[in-house]
């Protein structure tokens, strides 16, 4: 096959491709503060709409609804793929933007369950499928428009600004959520002024939809419909051009698994580890991530821009090599910084239970084994624990052991309680922390650091899926393994890090879910990235 003259560049003014770039990068903002607003209000979302009675089995409904919309990624991508290479780049992302801002909305006007049972998790499961489908239309859309608008020698710069969109739509999540709690007491904030972020939505929507109609359709695909060049089943076309099966496998394990592990880390599993583990006041946790965020930002452009001139693979095989040496290190110097008071009482004190029977299922309300009690409680609390096999229950803190004759086995609320003031004799202090200056400073060098090694794997990516595969399929084949790959590895990487702590004690113990992943991710794109500066794609490659 010859290489098909749809892909020439037409070269747009500095005021089209500045246009281009603001419109597709505040859509995209919109869009993804629709989808990590969620995430962002994990804990009062669990109360209102999965309350159990159970911390721990909350949280983690939670993250299973926020799973469940990434799971429906793949499945937007195929839908809004398909509508991308036949009807055009502009249009679609119109479609899905859309779709996105009315599913978000809905959120906000859902009642609790305390109100209407189980109708309430069952709507936002709902709201979170369509925010799914949404968002499995809207990253390829973005990526490419810009894309096909750049200069080939300038479209890592150009399309870093989409990448780093989606970590603006995550810090405005943030930013709104603490401006309405810096405007609303802390009462009206949890009876209902939560919702608020949810209904802004609507004017998100608006602004977004008034600048991207301003928008002209790509030049690549106009000159495709010209010359009659359009796929006739794109979907299909993705799995039966000569060569696509290895570039979609390739995207699939080689890019888009290991960059979102990276990206979730940095910001959703270290906001949870802050929260949670390590007991950092909620306002403050986002403030700290939230700043990190925000300075991050301008990597995914600097690495984007540097992969013009040394070729995409270099920094993304940096940033996967980097995370697998420093992960773990950056996660106990963030530990040791947010809370040094509790990690000085889990190394003073550590906790070990012994017994049989000693399983603990998350998912369960309660558990069934008094040992599995024992390891629920735990949980709650936060506290790190070693399991031992043994004959006879026991618990020692320090090395002494806990009177388990006078624990409230039959009420739940009241082990608690004990639990934590024999914790809190032995120097545990589960109150909520305000780290210090320094160590709030040191903490943001640390999420900074992770959020280098994402713009190193995101900042050229836009880029490189775009140059991967034929314009005719190109919405559909870069979609579907983009949106595979962050929809299952990512979406599910809070789920399973949670049930990995919950599961073993260890609030560091998630992070091997991340390690695994990028591992995978590093072997595949060392074996199938081609080296070199940037290329179009060439049916000559075949």
């Amino acid at each position: 096959m010859a290489s098909s003259n749809s892909q020439a560049h037409v070269e747009p003014s500095a005021k089209e491709i500045r246009l281009v770039i603001a419109a597709s990068s505040a859509g995209t903002v919109f869009e993804w503060y629709d989808f990590f607003i969620y995430g962002t209000l994990a804990a009062i979302i669990g109360k209102t709409f999965f309350p159990s009675g159970n911390a721990t089995l909350e949280m983690l409904l939670v993250w299973a609804g926020f799973a469940v919309g990434f799971g429906f990624r793949p499945l937007g991508a195929v839908l809004f793929g398909f509508l991308g290479d036949r009807m055009g780049r502009k249009y679609t992302f119109l479609v899905t933007v859309t779709l996105m801002g009315i599913a978000t909305a809905g959120v906000g006007l859902i009642p609790s369950a305390d109100s209407i049972g189980m109708a309430a998790p069952l709507i936002v499961l709902f709201l979170r499928i369509l925010q799914g489908l949404a968002l499995g239309g809207e990253y390829g859309g973005a990526a490419i428009y810009v894309s096909e608008h750049s200069p080939p020698h300038r479209r890592g710069y150009f399309t870093g600004y989409i990448q780093s969109s989606v970590v603006g739509g995550f810090v405005l999540s943030l930013i709104v959520v603490l401006g309405c709690k810096l405007l609303m007491s802390d009462a009206v904030w949890n009876e209902w002024g939560w919702r608020v972020p949810f209904l802004l939505s609507i004017a998100l929507l608006a602004i977004s939809l008034w600048m991207r109609m301003k928008l002209s359709e790509s030049p690549v695909f106009k000159a495709m419909q010209e010359e009659g060049e359009l796929a006739g089943n794109p979907f299909v076309e993705s799995f039966t051009y000569p060569g696509n099966k290895k570039r979609i496998f390739i995207a699939l394990f080689g890019i888009a698994a290991g960059l979102t592990v990276i990206w979730y880390t940095a910001m959703f599993a270290a906001l949870t580890f802050l929260k949670g583990a390590m007991r950092v006041e909620d306002t403050t946790a986002e403030i700290i991530v939230g700043i990190a965020a925000l300075i991050g930002t301008v990597f995914f452009v600097i690495f984007g821009s540097l992969s013009d001139r040394i070729g995409r693979k270099k920094p993304i095989i940096w940033g996967y090599l980097l995370t697998l040496l420093l992960l773990f290190p950056v996660f106990w110097v963030i530990g040791a910084h947010a809370n040094p008071g509790l990690a000085a009482a889990a190394a003073k004190a550590p906790v070990v239970v012994s017994g049989q029977d000693c399983t603990y299922s998350p998912f369960a309300p309660e558990q069934k084994s008094n040992c599995g009690r024992i390891l629920g409680d735990l949980a709650g609390t936060g506290a790190a624990y070693t399991l031992k096999s043994s004959d006879t229950l026991a618990v020692t803190v320090g090395g002494q052991a806990l009177p388990l004759d006078t624990y409230a086995w039959t009420d739940k609320a009241a082990r608690g309680k004990q639990l934590q003031v024999w914790l809190g004799e032995a120097g545990y202090d589960f109150t909520k922390v305000k780290p210090a200056l320094g160590d709030a400073a040191i903490i943001i060098g640390a999420l900074i650091l992770l959020m280098v090694f994402s713009g190193m794997t995101y900042g050229p990516v836009a880029a490189l899926l775009s140059e991967m595969f034929p314009a005719r399929i190109r919405y559909s084949s870069m979609s579907i393994p983009y949106h595979i790959g962050t929809g299952y590895f990512g979406g599910f990487l809070p789920l399973i890090a949670s049930y990995i702590v919950a599961k073993t004690g260890n609030p560091y113990a998630g992070l091997w879910y991340t390690w695994i992943i990028v591992a995978v991710a590093f072997v595949v794109a060392l074996w199938g990235l081609k080296g070199g500066l940037p290329r179009d794609f060439s049916d000559d490659e075949n």
